[in-house]
C-alpha cells in the first residue's frame, strides 16, 4: 500500500509538470527525406533554449536539430533532438555526452525538445548539472517523437542508432564547435538506460570512430518479457502497454491492435496523445488481461520481437557503470543485476552500484556518483570495474 500510495503521489506531481505546453519544435517544413546522406548528417537545425524550470534561463548555447538515423530493421529515417553546449567562454575541444532521456510518451508534444524551452522536462535539471562541467550534452528524441511516425518506444536498436547519431549530429553542427576527436560518454536511466546500453552494444559496429569512453545506464528495462509480467497490475501496467505501442510501432506486422479488445484499444489511443505521466495514470494497476482478448506476449511473433531488445548479449568496447534500486516499482531489481553479470561475463569493466530506493528516487540520487564515474573515464582514467567483488 505504501508504494501504490507513494506511486500515485509521484505521479500526480509529475503530471502538473506533464500538462505544461511545449514549446513549438524548430523542426524543417514538411518531413525530410530519409534515403540520403549518412547517419548522423544534420538535416535541420535552428537556435532554442534549454531551461530547467519555467523562466529560469540557463548559460548555454542550444540548436533543435533533425538528423539522420537508422530503424530498428536497418531502414534510414530523421529523429529531432537538441545539442546543448555551455556558453563558458571555454575554448577548444570539450567532452561529448550523448544523452539518452527517459520514458516522455508517446506523442509528438512530449518530446523534449520542445519541452526544454518551456523548462517543463522533468530530466533538465540532471542534464545541467552536466553542462556545468563544461560537457556539451546531445540528447534525441528518439524515432518518431517529433518526427513523422509512431515513437518506437522500447525498441532497444532504433534507440541506441539515435543515441550514436545524436553524437555524431552534434559533432557535425558547425555553430557547436565541437571536436571530432572529443571524448565522448552515453549516459540514461530508464528508457534512457535501455538505449545507453544499447548504444554501447552498437558503438563498435555502427559508430565505431566515436571515442565513446564510458557509458552510464540506470534502471534499465534490459529484459522486456520479465519487466513487462513485472507490471502486469502494477504501477508501471501503462509503461508495459505503451512498450507493446512502441514495439508494434517498429515492427507493424506484430498487429498488436489485433490482440486488443476495446478497452485496451482505447488507452492505446489515449496514450498515442499524452505524455507521461497521465498515460502511466490512465494505465495503474491494470492486468494485461484486462485490455486483450489474447496475450502477445503469449505468441512466438511477439515472443522474438521483444527477445530482440534484450541486452547483454555483446560486449561494450568501453567500460560501463550501471545503477539499480533495490526496490525498483518499475524495472526488476534482478533484470539489472542479470545484466550486469552478463557483460562481466564478457569482461566488460562494469562498475555496479545499487540503492536502497524506488525508480525515480534512485535516478534522482544516483546522478551524482554516475557523472563524477563519467568524469574519470573522459579524463581517461583507468578502472577496473566491480565485477569480481
Amino acid at each position: 500500500m505504501r508504494i501504490r500510495t507513494t506511486v500515485l503521489a509521484g505521479l500526480a506531481a509529475l503530471a502538473l509538470t506533464s500538462a505544461l505546453p511545449a514549446a513549438p519544435a524548430a523542426a524543417a517544413s514538411g518531413a525530410p527525406a530519409a534515403g540520403t546522406g549518412r547517419p548522423g548528417d544534420i538535416v535541420t537545425s535552428a537556435p532554442t533554449a534549454f531551461h530547467t524550470q519555467p523562466g529560469v534561463p540557463t548559460a548555454t548555447k542550444a540548436w533543435h536539430i533533425t538528423y539522420r538515423s537508422t530503424t530498428a530493421t536497418g531502414r534510414p529515417d530523421v529523429v529531432s533532438g537538441t545539442v546543448l553546449v555551455p556558453d563558458d567562454g571555454r575554448q577548444g575541444s570539450r567532452p561529448l555526452l550523448a544523452w539518452g532521456i527517459g520514458a516522455v510518451g508517446l506523442a509528438d508534444d512530449c518530446a523534449v525538445s520542445g519541452r526544454f524551452p518551456r523548462g517543463s522536462s522533468s530530466e533538465a535539471q540532471l542534464i545541467d548539472l552536466a553542462l556545468r562541467r563544461g560537457w556539451a550534452v546531445a540528447v534525441t528524441d528518439y524515432e518518431g517523437l517529433g518526427t513523422p511516425d509512431d515513437h518506437t518506444y522500447t525498441a532497444g536498436r532504433s534507440e541506441g542508432h539515435a543515441v550514436l547519431d545524436a553524437a555524431r549530429a552534434a559533432q557535425r553542427l558547425p555553430d557547436a564547435g565541437l571536436s571530432p576527436d572529443a571524448p565522448v560518454g552515453i549516459m540514461g536511466y530508464s528508457q534512457g538506460g535501455q538505449a545507453a546500453g544499447w548504444a554501447a552494444e552498437l558503438h563498435p559496429s555502427y559508430a565505431p570512430e566515436l571515442r565513446v569512453k564510458g557509458t552510464v545506464a540506470g534502471g534499465v528495462p534490459a529484459d522486456l518479457p520479465t519487466t513487462l509480467e513485472y507490471n502486469d497490475g502494477g504501477p508501471g501496467a501503462g509503461l508495459a502497454l505503451m512498450a507493446l505501442t512502441g514495439q508494434d510501432a517498429a515492427l507493424p506486422a506484430l498487429r498488436l491492435d489485433s490482440y486488443l479488445n476495446d478497452r485496451g484499444r482505447g488507452y492505446v489511443d489515449f496514450m498515442k496523445r499524452n505524455c507521461v505521466p497521465l498515460s502511466t495514470i490512465g494505465g495503474l494497476f491494470q492486468h494485461r488481461s484486462e485490455v486483450t482478448v489474447r496475450d502477445p506476449l503469449a505468441s512466438p511473433a511477439w515472443q522474438l520481437a521483444l527477445r530482440a531488445s534484450f541486452l547483454g548479449t555483446r560486449s561494450p568496447d568501453h567500460p560501463v557503470y550501471l545503477y539499480q534500486g533495490t526496490v525498483d516499482e518499475l524495472i526488476p531489481y534482478r533484470v539489472g543485476a542479470a545484466l550486469r553479470d552478463r557483460w562481466c561475463a564478457r569482461g566488460v569493466p562494469v562498475e555496479w552500484r545499487d540503492y536502497p530506493l524506488d525508480h525515480v528516487t534512485t535516478a534522482v540520487t544516483g546522478i551524482p556518483a554516475a557523472l563524477e564515474w563519467m568524469a574519470g573515464r573522459l579524463a581517461d582514467e583507468p578502472t577496473r570495474g566491480n565485477c569480481a567483488a
